[in-house]
This record gives C-alpha cells, sequence and structure tokens, in this order.
C-alpha cells in the first residue's frame, strides 16, 4: 500500500533549515522507508516508541531522527531533529 506524506509546518521549518545533504538524505529515506511500510520495525532504522501516543514512530537517518504518526494511508511526519536535540524535543512535542 502506497502512504501519502505529509510534513507538518514544523518538519517543513526542520528540513529547510538543514543542510542542502542531510535534507536531501532524510527526504530519500522518507521515500525508501515511510512511503510503502512505515510501521516495519527494524532493528536501526524504524522504531516503535513506547509510552508515547504521539509521535508512534521514529526512523534514523544518520544523526538525524524523524517522528511521525500513522493513520489511515497517510504519514503524518511531526519533526525532523538531530540526535542530540531528541530529548528536549520529545519533552517539548511528544504526547503520553
Amino acid at each position: 500500500m502506497r502512504h501519502e506524506i505529509v510534513l507538518s509546518p514544523e518538519a517543513v521549518d526542520d528540513l529547510r533549515n538543514s543542510s542542502a545533504h542531510l535534507g536531501s538524505a532524510v527526504r530519500d529515506a522518507m521515500e525508501t522507508h515511510l512511503r510503502h511500510q512505515p510501521t516495519r520495525v527494524s532493528k536501526s532504522r524504524i522504531k516503535r516508541l513506547s509510552g508515547l501516543s504521539r509521535p508512534q514512530y521514529r526512523l534514523r537517518v544518520g544523526d538525524v531522527r524523524v517522528f511521525y504518526d500513522v493513520a489511515e494511508g497517510t504519514v503524518e511526519v511531526l519533526g525532523i531533529v538531530l540526535k542530540p536535540a531528541v530529548e528536549a524535543w520529545l519533552r517539548k512535542a511528544g504526547e503520553t
């Protein structure tokens, strides 16, 4: 099943503020991993987050983490965060 990928305004800003190389890598990874099997958990790439109702999943792209939810054929990207800022971002944006 092909999922539509929708970026939140914050995720759009995060992508715009990243370097061209990093932004390209993130876009490629989202297309590769989130378009067809966004809930397929793997050891290192996709992780289902526990203890949170939102975001549901995390995609790892090098030192960047892409946080997203999946619902009825749509992947909503909530944030694109550098690894050192993940804890602060989850405290601010995560919902339990």
